[in-house]
């Protein structure tokens, strides 16, 4: 059930991308756009928690 879950979410993330990569090409539908702006967002939200992450855990590097 695990690898089911897991296989659906790296489809998604694969269909993303090239959803963004056809809109970045300029003659996607508005439907891709959609997609790939969502997949931006998710993105940027991902990195943005990761960096929040790390900084709350002290960053001993200093």
């Amino acid at each position: 059930m695990l690898v089911l879950i897991l296989s659906v979410v790296v489809l998604l993330v694969i269909g993303g991308c090239v959803c963004v990569y056809w809109s970045a090409r300029g003659d996607a539908p508005r439907w891709a756009r959609g997609v790939a702006k969502a997949t931006l967002l998710g993105s940027e939200l991902t990195r943005s928690a990761s960096r929040n992450s790390r900084s709350q855990q002290g960053g001993g590097d200093d």
